[in-house]
């Protein structure tokens, strides 16, 4: 280890900076000049920043990545010190230093060209000042100023800020090691011109499996996305396709063409089951050690279809893409037979979003009659989930309902970005067996819109679907619902249609004879009506839809309606803040390794560790003792400031 040291700091006298001392499990760089690290433990989480500069760095988290209530922290190094500060936004001026500083340095040092700060604070603090960290998604702030301050933090301007959705501890790490014997296969669609006059393209492309002798894995993608395109793409969906092969071979030798038209052929139909499910955000995603969807010229499909969806809101003229995905694939097979299972709302205008509103939970059932007969006896387990809507999702889960007794949500993000939407690696695999109920959950603010919002493809339209990966692999694809007719028409206080009437007339009640369905849609009185909608549509019976690959549904499924399911013991969220009183206890955490305390003894000669509150302790007090002390604390806090600001 001193030999480790010695070399380190050689490193840093060079000042090559992105120097680390401990193994950290997840990075990315918010800006050419700015890098963060983090390792996620049990009660705390470890963070490094390290940037390109000698001046002050921020770093922080907010609800929606604007700075008005975020939780943040200042740091610098002058003349051998660290001054670091726990702070929070206020609707304008200078971050407030927070009276519980709960973030606790470990480390901070520069080198010629870099500011290296060391820190880790708990998930949840009590601190009303303080941003939870939760699996929800992350608006992680940042920024940095190239002087130190000298009185009030100085302005860092608008060039040398911003703000990166993630996900910090469900984030799959793409820097896992991969075999040796790795190969790729790209699928790219051949120059596709994005129409000026059209908001929304679904572009669909047929791909032959690349030439194998024998069955593989697939253990990992990643998109390619052109620079000057990227911005039109919204998400890449591969499926497997089942049918004739001559007939998908003439077509893998085409262009491919627009989805869901009716010149599409009926034989695109047959792809359905989903392989790859990339959207706005993602980086790509890496299989789980034990797992990798297979790839077999013997037994399974030999054609892929590539769905692409492009928008184009402000319909630019002249684009073209040939982005797509890349695939990773191995000959060293894994244990399991991955599958991806789509739980929620199929895409039709009976998924209907009331305008004007904060809130509308939308809902799509998979039922445990189709998991009783598509799920092994030993069950599956689903080990990472992408959640998906389109611009008005603020909230998405995916519920799981066993026997009654409602179980900890298999995936959830209370803070939903659908400009990020990643692939969450689950840190425990969830078991679903027989018979389990699955619920895909979405919120929607509807504030921004004056008239209904229909479920459907084009990105002004929305969606509700989870893409579950799990193992080992059924022969369940789709496992959706959709509102029933009559349940849709009762939401709406109509009590029956004219049959055959084109277009749609209502018959009853007397005060709506005559009236289009399309009418009744557009000029229905939501507010005053928004909340017996929801409990029609809630309480309401919905048509099940189980798809098996072939694509068929499982057998016997699509002869009935159902309904919600009983849920007598419905899940609870626990207060982490329940028992003030405990102090947490110290334990060893990930930046108490051993290279962790090497590094900092050899920092130690050439930095001091200063604290803005002067207590190094007081990072760890819990809520109650911060109230018992507040007044303590509020005094020497102004005393520090006296002598900070001096």
């Amino acid at each position: 280890m001193a030999r480790y040291g010695a070399v380190l700091l050689a490193l840093l006298a060079a000042g090559l900076g992105r120097v680390t001392g401990a193994h950290w499990t997840h990075s990315t760089d918010l800006d050419p000049n700015y890098s963060v690290f983090w390792t996620p433990g049990e009660e705390d989480i470890t963070f490094e920043v390290q940037v390109r500069t000698l001046g002050y760095i921020g770093f922080g988290f907010s609800a929606d990545g604007q700075m008005p209530g975020a939780d943040i922290v200042t740091g610098w190094v002058r003349d051998g010190q660290v001054f670091f500060q726990d702070r929070y936004a206020q609707e304008r001026g200078e971050p407030q230093l927070d009276p519980s500083q709960d973030y606790e340095l470990l480390l901070g040092y520069e080198n010629g060209t870099h500011t290296v700060i060391r820190f880790r604070r708990r998930y949840d603090t009590c601190d009303p000042h303080d941003y939870t960290i939760t699996n929800d998604t992350m608006r992680m702030l940042f920024a940095y100023q190239h002087e130190d301050p000298d009185g009030a933090l100085v302005y860092h301007g608008p060039t040398q800020r911003g703000a990166r959705s993630l996900y910090l501890m469900e984030r799959v790490n793409l820097e896992d090691p991969l075999p040796r014997d790795l190969q790729q296969w790209d699928l790219r669609n051949p120059a596709v011109t994005i129409p000026a006059l059209e908001e929304t393209l679904y572009w669909c492309k047929i791909f032959k499996l690349p030439h194998v002798r024998r069955r593989q894995h697939m253990v990992r993608y990643e998109p390619l996305l052109e620079p000057h395109s990227r911005a039109y793409m919204r998400h890449v969906i591969v499926y497997e396709c089942q049918g004739s092969e001559d007939e998908f071979e003439a077509h893998s030798r085409d262009r491919g063409q627009v989805c869901y038209q009716p010149s599409m052929p009926p034989l695109f139909f047959n792809c359905n089951n989903v392989v790859i499910a990339w959207a706005i955000g993602s980086e790509g995603f890496s299989f789980p050690p034990e797992a990798g969807y297979p790839l077999d010229p013997d037994a399974g499909p030999r054609y892929f279809m590539m769905e692409t969806h492009y928008n184009n809101p402000a319909q630019d003229a002249d684009i073209t893409d040939s982005s797509g995905i890349r695939v990773y694939y191995t000959a060293s097979l894994r244990r399991h037979d991955a599958g991806v299972l789509s739980v929620g709302l199929d895409p039709n205008w009976r998924h209907i979003i009331p305008p004007g509103q904060p809130e509308v939970i939308s809902e799509g059932h998979c039922i445990s009659a189709c998991t009783q007969q598509a799920v092994p006896p030993r069950g599956i387990k689903v080990f990472a989930a992408t959640l998906h809507t389109h611009l008005i999702g603020r909230k998405v889960r995916l519920r799981h309902i066993r026997d009654g007794v409602e179980l900890p949500p298999i995936a959830a993000d209370n803070n939903y970005d659908s400009n990020y939407q990643e692939y969450r690696r689950l840190q425990n695999p969830v078991q679903i067996h027989r018979g389990d109920h699955l619920i895909a959950e979405c919120t929607y603010n509807s504030e921004s819109r004056t008239t209904i919002t229909l479920g459907g493809l084009t990105t002004r339209e929305e969606m509700c679907l989870v893409f579950a990966l799990y193992y080992p692999r059924i022969d369940l694809s789709l496992c959706h619902s959709l509102p029933s007719l009559p349940t849709v028409l009762h939401s709406l206080g109509i009590q029956e249609l004219w049959p055959g009437s084109s277009p749609v007339r209502i018959k009853s009640p007397p005060d709506l004879a005559d009236m289009t369905l399309e009418s009744r849609l557009v000029t229905y009185d939501w507010e005053n009506h928004f909340r017996s909608f929801q409990e029609a549509t809630h309480k309401g019976s919905f048509k099940p839809l189980c798809w098996m690959k072939k694509p068929t549904l499982l057998p016997g499924t699509g002869d009935f309606e159902s309904f919600y399911p009983n849920i007598t013991k419905p899940y609870q969220d626990v207060n982490q803040c329940h028992n003030l009183w405990k102090k947490p206890r110290r334990r060893k955490k990930p930046g108490d390794r051993e290279d962790d305390r090497e590094l900092e003894g050899e920092m130690s000669k050439k930095t001091k560790v200063y604290n803005s509150i002067g207590v190094q302790e007081s990072s760890r007090l819990n809520s109650c003792e911060r109230t018992t002390l507040l007044g303590w604390l509020v005094s020497v806090t102004a005393l520090s400031a006296i002598f900070l600001w001096s």
